[in-house]
């Protein structure tokens, strides 16, 4: 998983590099808001050096970490989608300081959504398995046993009480419950806080 989000990082990365280099190369007006042609899309130098910057960020935090590259890659699918929706409305106007195009706009847009499906990747699924990096920070897990120890648990047989009660628990990860469900995780929780008062007024009495 933290490999696809490398690689995706990555890849938006060189390609960005590969589009500033070019319009770099042609010695492109920097604030021109007329720009020109480069790889297909409009270009001037300003565009070339947040491309080039934006592309070292991308790269740097693939090599730092699949975590890091997930992130950053959903805030720059983010930032293409609202820079193709803003451009959009400035397009042919002065404050079009990037030089954007019709096909800046579109590509902006594709490459929002991919890039915010390869960051998010493995990360929003309620029905996470149990190797997966993201899985105890996902709501109603941070308290569930480690991988390995949910693999065990999963190998032996429940009886029919606690299969109910898994049912009910996973069932309210993943934002279903029914009414029953939710009763029998509302009672389990109020039954673990009952008993760690309990103990908490044991300590308490034993140091007095």
């Amino acid at each position: 998983m933290h490999t696809v989000h490398r690689i995706g990082a990555v890849l938006l990365g060189l390609g960005l590099w590969v589009f500033a280099i070019l319009g770099l190369a042609r010695g492109l007006e920097f604030f021109s808001t007329r720009g020109q042609s480069v790889l297909g899309l409009s270009s001037n130098g300003l565009l070339s050096v947040i491309s080039l910057v934006a592309g070292a960020v991308l790269i740097g935090c693939a090599a730092w970490g699949g975590k890091q590259a997930s992130t950053v890659t959903t805030l720059a699918g983010a930032v293409f989608l609202l820079s193709g929706l803003v451009h959009l409305a400035i397009l042919n106007t002065p404050l079009n300081l990037l030089a954007f195009r019709l096909p800046n706009v579109f590509f902006s847009l594709v490459a929002g959504l991919i890039l915010l499906f390869t960051g998010l990747y493995g990360r929003l699924s309620g029905g996470l398995p149990p190797d997966n990096p993201y899985r105890r920070e996902h709501p109603m897990r941070t308290r569930r046993p480690g991988p390995e120890q949910q693999l065990e648990d999963e190998e032996r047989p429940v009886d029919a009480e606690e299969q109910r009660y898994r049912e009910a628990e996973m069932a309210m990860g993943e934002g279903h419950p029914t009414p029953e469900q939710t009763q029998i995780v509302m009672r389990d929780q109020a039954r673990r806080r009952a008993v760690e008062r309990a103990r908490t007024r044991r300590r308490t009495e034993g140091h007095a």
